[in-house]
């Protein structure tokens, strides 16, 4: 009797280096899609919370005859704004960074100012979790509040903002902003971030003009969009943050209300 064997078919190792090639290629588009899912849920999320918090001032601004929320001489109402709002929103107690509304979800890093020299630091935790921004995620457009006290920021004697303006002399509320991711009165971006560069100092730039951002504007709406930046030297000779002038024509949005 013979016995017969025949040899058990198999991948080559060429057929099995192409399996794996494909296999790669397909999960790194599936991790792509993935994480624009993942961003476009925290934009949406963001937007979410900016409407909400946008009803909050209006409806703040109409008890206090009109007037966009504003503090006493030398109070950021740019951060503070929110102690003003958490009744209108519902919350009880003082801010807290667990009061979701302030919370946008993209935002897990931001950078420190040193401002003996200029330099800013990357920090991994959120906005929200510190005490020094009122545990927000989001400013509002007031940095004209140093102007109104006679006060300097930064160097710099005259801001745009709408802090203690009347909303209805707004000339432009469809492009005016009302309130904002932080990030965007910098600029950089949690939704899409890039690498920091190192300015003619030695220092590095985490600053980038069209970093896109999340704002709500005195109308009412809420859009993603490219801010603004002119890599100018108007503080210390290092930086020309974003909320220090209004952009360009081709933008669209504006800090002045004018």
């Amino acid at each position: 009797m013979k016995n017969s064997f025949k040899a058990a078919a198999g991948f080559t190792l060429v057929e099995l280096l192409v399996v794996i090639a494909v296999i790669s290629i397909l999960a790194a588009l599936l991790l792509a899609a993935l994480s624009r899912a993942k961003a476009q849920a925290h934009r949406t999320a963001c937007i979410g919370n900016l409407s909400q918090i946008a009803l909050g001032i209006r409806i703040y601004s109409d008890e206090a005859n009109d007037s966009a929320p504003t503090l006493g001489r030398g109070q950021r109402i740019w951060f503070r704004y929110r102690e003003l709002l958490q009744s209108y929103l519902g919350l009880k107690g003082p801010p807290s960074p667990d009061d979701k509304v302030f919370a946008c979800p993209a935002d897990t890093f931001y950078y420190r100012l040193d401002v003996t020299n200029g330099t800013m630091s990357y920090v991994s935790q959120g906005h929200y979790m510190q005490s020094n921004f009122v545990y927000s995620s989001y400013e509002f457009n007031g940095a004209n509040q140093a102007t109104n006290a006679r006060i300097s920021l930064l160097g710099i004697k005259a801001l745009p903002g709408i802090s203690g303006r009347k909303l209805t002399t707004v000339k432009h509320p469809d492009r005016t902003v009302l309130a904002a991711d932080a990030s965007a009165f910098v600029p950089y971006s949690w939704h899409q971030p890039q690498p920091p560069t190192i300015n003619s100092q030695g220092y590095e730039m985490p600053l980038f003009d069209n970093a896109k951002n999340v704002a709500s504007f005195v109308d009412g709406h809420v859009s993603y969009i490219k801010i603004y930046w002119n890599n100018s030297t108007n503080y210390g000779g290092y930086y020309s943050f974003s909320y220090f002038y209004d952009p360009p024509a081709g933008y669209d949005y504006q800090w002045s209300p004018d």
